[in-house]
């Protein structure tokens, strides 16, 4: 049984600015973005992004696009992505490891998408388990705030994709006789 992902809230914010594909690709339903054609990525090459610094995530286009493509439900295509990224980091690095974790947390979407609940809570507690590998705040997200809704998903609290926001630093402008400063907004 095939569940259709909830459509995309455009509300939610963009941290990219590159398009979304034409439609999600879903196993068994929908046509393979690059083996079939046409299809929204024949003819182009598989995501190829460069690596960054954790502390960079910012410069990192491709990071955000990826985060993108999840919080609008396009899970497999983001697992594409941030397994492009995961590759450029290494496996057994911090990074290596987050980006591992937001590989699961898209597979577990997908597959409760195609109906395999089992191995969705599978995939979702082993994201979990990288998840606590890593600082509460990282690569400009709150993760401590991401690994209780993924439990709050494990246990059955909370039915939603855990959704992935950033916090992005925005340079003020200090008044006069103010320390200089960043603030964030999410």
């Amino acid at each position: 049984m095939v569940i259709e992902p909830e459509s995309p809230d455009f509300a939610l914010p963009r941290y990219s600015s590159h398009p979304f594909p034409s439609y999600r690709f879903v196993p068994g339903q929908t046509p393979h973005p690059r083996r079939t054609s046409p299809a929204h990525s024949s003819g182009r090459p598989a995501p190829n992004p460069t690596t960054f610094l954790p502390d960079r995530w910012q410069s990192s286009e491709a990071y955000r696009y990826g985060i993108d493509l999840y919080n609008h439900g396009y899970w497999w295509e983001s697992h594409e992505v941030f397994e492009g990224l995961w590759h450029c980091a290494g496996r057994h690095t911090e990074l290596g490891n987050f980006l591992q974790a937001l590989i699961q947390l898209a597979a577990a979407n997908l597959k409760q998408v195609m109906g395999n609940r089992q191995a969705a809570q599978n995939l979702l507690q082993r994201g979990l388990i990288r998840l606590q590998r890593v600082p509460d705040f990282y690569m400009g997200m709150d993760v401590a705030r991401l690994t209780e809704e993924v439990r709050q998903r494990l246990n059955g609290t909370k039915f939603q994709a855990p959704l992935l926001y950033l916090i992005l630093p925005v340079k003020t402008v200090p008044s006069e006789g103010s320390p200089r400063g960043e603030s964030f907004i999410q």
